[in-house]
């Protein structure tokens, strides 16, 4: 019995070269092929922008494959199904019959099924004395067989579309975040720079972000951005290294007995001949045998007269004038007010104060008082700092230096009594020299 397979669809309906294309790509379906239908509908579903389905069509699509009794479609199968618009809208979670037709073109449209309507319109199947089914009037499925390849070639490429997004909105983030901590670390540390046209360039940057942006413009930002945080990068390392070349020169002079005599650091505390290995106990060893009693506030400021010149009329005559003149200091040193804050934290407000004074009389010589005081700081955690030696490392210069300018100009004149002069046994400064054992 010869039967006829429709290619036009029923009533008003209108044919369109899309449809006909689709119909000769479902007959132009290899041999022997088949697919697992729910994986393809996955594929489907990923894919649904390119395909131009919508999630209301998918729905009607996922109720349609429920329909055959199969999880493969094959080639060489029955692939028509034909439910009727009550049963297709109980397996489409109670869909309106408009709304159903509606989705039904979408999926006609998008070459997902295929109509086959019967002469009157009607979705039914013809059996033969076997019981096989000899013709069907429905919607064949055999595009979702024919184009299963293709359906998972674009989920693939939406994947990898959104992982590039994501990746891209990662670094994003990365870029703002190591800039903005990078930029405030500069400020910190006063590290030489002109920090707020650097500021100024990173938010022109930002500024240009939408709220939604596409890829493209996430990845002209983050260009942008990486050369920003470069410079910036180049900048903080120039000056790491550095001090760190400033640090290495001070820290190998530990071990010659008072070759920097003028050094503020409290490693001018001679270690022996001990190696680098074993400096740390020594220097612990050597700062538990300091004096246990207070700096006295003469010596401090023989040590640090710069820091007169800050104080109120003049003169320092009290502890709690030491500690004001003291905070007048910190921002002439471009210190910040949590190493400031950390350091008062860990030394006490007197002992921070002391540091700061002898800090602010070699400032000449320091490249970065704020990333100094932090280290010292952090050995006074330790318990491998104190102020005496560095107190003591400034007198002994000071001493040494008035020495040199009397013998250069001849014997010394006896100052008078109206002008009494701070003496610093030479006991305490021999006992502060000799090495620890």
């Amino acid at each position: 019995m010869q039967t006829h397979i429709p290619t036009t669809p029923f009533g008003r309906r209108t044919m369109s070269l899309g449809m006909m294309a689709s119909q000769a790509r479902s007959k132009a379906m290899p041999d022997g092929a088949q697919v697992e239908k729910w994986k393809v509908f996955q594929s489907i579903r990923e894919a649904k922008e390119l395909i131009g389905a919508t999630d209301r069509s998918l729905t009607v699509l996922n109720a349609l494959l429920s329909f055959h009794h199969h999880d493969e479609l094959a080639g060489d199968g029955k692939l028509i199904v034909w439910p009727s618009n009550e049963a297709l809208k109980a397996r489409s979670n109670g869909m309106p019959a408009t709304t159903l037709r509606r989705h039904l073109a979408v999926l006609v449209d998008c070459g997902l099924v295929i109509r086959r309507d019967s002469p009157n319109g009607k979705r039914f199947a013809r059996k033969g004395r076997g019981g096989e089914i000899e013709q069907a009037y429905g919607f064949d499925l055999s595009p979702i067989v024919t184009r299963a390849q293709e359906f998972r070639d674009m989920a693939e490429a939406i994947r990898a579309e959104k992982k590039a997004f994501r990746v891209a909105r990662e670094r994003l983030t990365l870029l703002r975040r190591d800039i903005v901590k990078l930029i405030e670390t500069g400020i910190e540390e006063g590290v030489p720079g002109n920090w707020g046209r650097v500021q100024q360039a990173y938010q022109a940057i930002v500024g240009r972000l939408p709220r939604s942006a596409p890829k493209q413009l996430i990845d002209d930002i983050c260009v942008d951005l990486h050369g920003l945080y470069t410079e910036i990068l180049e900048v903080l390392e120039s000056f790491t290294k550095t001090q760190n070349m400033d640090a290495n020169e001070s820290h190998s002079g530990r071990h010659i007995q008072n070759s920097k005599p003028d050094s503020i650091s409290e490693s001018e505390v001679g270690s022996g001949k001990e190696n680098e290995a074993g400096s740390s106990a020594a220097e612990t060893d050597n700062v538990r045998s300091l004096p246990k009693r207070d700096l006295p506030l003469g010596i401090v400021l023989e040590a640090c007269p710069s820091l007169r010149e800050l104080a109120q009329g003049g003169d320092i005559r009290h502890w709690r004038d030491f500690l004001a003149t003291a905070e007048l200091a910190r921002p002439m040193l471009a210190i910040s007010p949590s190493a400031w804050s950390d350091a008062r934290e860990v030394m006490g407000e007197q002992h921070a104060a002391i540091t700061l004074a002898a800090i602010y009389q070699r400032a000449a010589q320091i490249n970065s008082p704020g990333g100094y005081l932090r280290g010292l700081t952090e050995r006074a955690r330790a318990g491998k700092f104190s102020t005496w030696p560095m107190i003591m490392a400034l007198l002994n210069a000071g001493l040494k230096a008035q020495n040199s300018s009397e013998t250069s100009a001849g014997p010394a004149k006896v100052p008078d009594d109206d002008s009494p002069r701070l003496q610093v046994s030479d006991s305490l400064l021999k006992s502060l020299q000799k090495p620890r054992r």
